[in-house]
């Protein structure tokens, strides 16, 4: 009886899987087969990183179709390979589109209920909120705040050569970076810089340490939301969400009851909770709640520690292996701190070899897979196929950055390539580090401030060369979602007199 009720259920299972992976064969749609567990996605996480698969799915079936099918574990799953059908699922048909689809739950796990996750009206009225918060005018007053922490910057790495020779810069910068949001998002005088074991950095790291049951939690409540939403599954420990709330707690009583005024992002937070609207601006936003401060806060925290910190090691890998590109990069620098009277938001606005620099890097090295939902049923223009509500989409922006027919020979670094002329040529399309359309990352133009005053501060006092422990090729860690070198970024870091 029990063997036989076995069997059934096998049989059952053995059936149902083999549906799932037929849907896009009974769709008419070219697509990459799958298998259990992983479907189309073989080693990812173990082997291969999700941006290397994407590319190799690309370069295996573009121009013969807009878009591929793939299975991420069971779920179908739309691959773009078009750039005309990319801008419909970005732009022009955005209403389809306008979810990541990435998990949150508010209710078990206030601190995911930011903008990089929200949905709907909810994420819609919390982006009108924010947006006003990275204007220029805001920009140019923050800037200060990261000046300040640049200074650190340049005395962790004279520490760091006094030392030894060749340094591994991407933990320094990655601490350059926990130490400007926790300034700017925190309102926290860190100092990760010059103290290695500070509170908030070790509190932060916790949320980059991928463990693989986290690796494995991660891959199943992207795959299985509503049933991980179901068992009050958290992206984030409590221990690190309660150390955001009670930093975001104590640092807005303070200010309140001391009566202190900071050019920071929270300050900024702060005027929304409190007033709905920001000092100098008649328009009214509509008011925040502590849940929504924190959420923005740490949000700020997730998408610069990264980004940031990786786009800056990458560039300096790149120059440390192209000296005529690096010096002329550092007289861009001098030139603008020159003209204007050191290093201020007007110099940081006139370095255009720098930002070609920057530009380069964020092509070769872009920071992640834009991930889109299907909102409601689309059907697909001059096409029988339709996407149903709920399924996914991935615009695979390595795999773009790196295509031949838009950058020819992609492996090359070449700043040139972000001369005004160029850009003008070329699709916008090509270019996509941030995202685009209405849901384009609304803090890009602060990550890039922000790594502009790291840059600059860094080729004024000190030269980069390859040396002996440098890796090349790199080989990226299939266990982060972000490009991240194996062994971090070994070079040779020397004073210029």
């Amino acid at each position: 009886m029990w063997i036989y009720l076995l069997l059934s259920i096998f049989a059952l299972s053995f059936f149902l899987i083999q549906r799932k992976f037929s849907y896009w064969q009974r769709q008419g749609v070219p697509f990459i087969p799958g298998r259990f567990p992983v479907g189309s996605f073989d080693g990812v996480g173990v082997r291969n990183h999700p941006s290397q698969l994407l590319t190799k799915f690309y370069n295996e079936r573009k121009g013969l179709h807009p878009f591929v099918g793939v299975y991420y574990f069971l779920q179908p799953v739309v691959v773009i390979l078009d750039l005309d059908f990319a801008k419909n699922v970005l732009i022009r048909d955005f209403q389809y589109f306008h979810d990541r689809g990435l998990y949150y739950n508010e209710k078990d796990d206030p601190i995911s209920g930011n903008l990089l996750h929200l949905e709907g009206s909810r994420w819609t009225n919390q982006r009108k909120k924010l947006i006003p918060t990275f204007s220029s005018g805001k920009l140019r007053m923050m800037c200060p705040t990261v000046l300040k922490v640049a200074e650190n910057l340049k005395i962790s790495f004279e520490r760091c050569i006094a030392e030894q020779g060749e340094i591994e810069i991407k933990d320094i910068l990655a601490r350059f970076s926990t130490d400007v949001i926790a300034s700017c998002a925190f309102g926290l005088d860190c100092s990760s810089l010059l103290e290695l074991d500070d509170e908030f950095r070790r509190t932060g790291t916790k949320v980059f340490d991928i463990s693989r049951w986290k690796l494995l939690k991660l891959f199943f409540v992207f795959a299985f939301g509503n049933v991980a939403r179901r068992f009050h599954m958290k992206l984030i420990d409590e221990d690190v969400s309660e150390f955001f709330f009670k930093v975001v707690r104590e640092t807005i009583d303070f200010r309140k009851k001391n009566l202190v005024n900071r050019n920071d992002f929270l300050n900024l937070l702060i005027q929304l909770k409190d007033k709905g609207e920001l000092e100098g601006s008649d328009e009214k936003l509509g008011t925040l709640t502590l849940n929504e401060v924190v959420a923005h806060s740490f949000v700020f925290f997730l998408g610069g520690f990264e980004t940031a910190s990786t786009t800056m090691s990458y560039c300096l890998y790149e120059l440390s292996l192209n000296e005529e590109v690096q010096e002329r990069a550092r007289q861009c620098v001098k030139a603008a701190i020159s003209k204007h009277d050191g290093l201020n938001y007007d110099a940081l606005l006139d370095m255009p070899y720098l930002e070609q620099c920057i530009n380069e890097t964020l092509r070769k090295y872009p920071p992640s897979t834009i991930y889109r939902i299907v909102t409601k049923n689309y059907q697909v223009p001059d096409s029988s196929i339709a996407f149903p509500k709920g399924m996914s989409v991935m615009v695979p922006v390595y795999a773009i950055h790196h295509d031949p027919e838009f950058w020819p020979d992609p492996e090359r670094f070449d700043p040139n390539r972000f001369t005004p002329e160029e850009c003008s040529a070329r699709n916008p399309l090509t270019f996509i580090p941030f995202g685009e359309g209405p849901r384009m990352c609304v803090a890009a133009r602060l990550g890039v401030l922000q790594t502009k005053i790291g840059l600059a501060t860094l080729l004024m006092n000190f030269m980069f060369s390859n040396g002996a422990n440098s890796t090349e090729p790199l080989q990226y860690s299939p266990k982060h979602f972000i490009l991240t070198p194996v062994g971090g970024l070994m070079m040779r870091v020397e004073k210029i007199p």
